[in-house]
């Protein structure tokens, strides 16, 4: 067993002639909460479906808690214990917050999919999905259906939703993106009491939630990482500063 979560070696993606993740290396400790920044267009996304299963690497390795998930497809890395959210909101729009819920957590708890009508009788299912609702601040949206709910409320179910699987490695890809400034608050604290004990990297543009959820920050710049480091060495790096922040070193 590796004393890493997660373990990307020498990971490199090509399209045709375009290179766009460049012999790239993070190793994630267990529990360790990183977050990935860089400018646009520096790899952040494709570096999430490399991790997720969404694309195959050109060359290089993903080692999930020292298991090779590299060319597995998505699902099968979901099994193995990692779980991702999108910059787009993936939800089931016409069933219920409570439904949707009781569907992301069958496979944890062993069970296929069921007739919905079924659920009601899943007592491992139903206690689970309430946990989820109850730890979301959900409760009160437990028989709303997805359309009905705020922007916002859609985020936090999507993160409810990823945490459904039971893995303990979670991506989530920019998840306040597009919230307001009290949203954006009420989401940090969220994220940070769902996740604890987990190991979770997320993408992220502001720097507030970045710097109040990160104990690293990995900085992604043209398919590779310039620095890894604890939020205050990368808020005094020189080479962070030039290529991300728009300081001159």
């Amino acid at each position: 067993m590796s004393e890493f979560s997660l373990e990307i070696n020498h990971l490199c993606k090509n399209f045709g002639q375009t290179k766009i993740i460049r012999d790239l290396n993070l190793s994630v400790l267990p529990g360790e909460r990183v977050a990935i920044i860089g400018p646009n267009g520096a790899g952040k996304s494709t570096l999430f479906n490399l991790i997720s299963g969404q694309f195959g690497p050109t060359s290089g390795e993903v080692l999930l808690n020292g298991v090779p998930i590299h060319g597995k497809k998505p699902f099968e890395i979901n099994r193995l214990g990692l779980a991702r959210s999108f910059q787009i909101t993936n939800l089931f729009p016409n069933l219920s917050v409570f439904e949707n819920l009781s569907c992301s957590v069958l496979w944890s708890l062993g069970h296929t999919y069921y007739n919905l009508k079924l659920l009601s009788a899943m007592h491992d299912v139903n206690e689970r999905a309430n946990d989820l609702l109850y730890a979301l601040r959900l409760d009160q949206k437990r028989n709303t259906s997805v359309s009905q709910l705020s922007y916002a409320e859609q985020r936090a179910l999507e993160i409810g939703v990823t945490l459904g699987s039971g893995s303990n490695v979670i991506l989530l890809d920019e998840p306040t993106a597009g919230m307001s400034n009290p949203e954006t608050a009420h989401f940090l604290e969220l994220i940070i009491e769902v996740t604890k004990g987990k190991t979770l990297l997320t993408v992220e543009h502001d720097m507030g939630v970045v710097f109040g959820l990160a104990d690293k920050i990995a900085v992604l710049v043209y398919g590779e990482i310039i620095a890894f480091d604890t939020p205050s060495n990368i808020r005094a790096n020189k080479a962070v500063q030039e290529a991300y922040l728009g300081v001159p070193a």
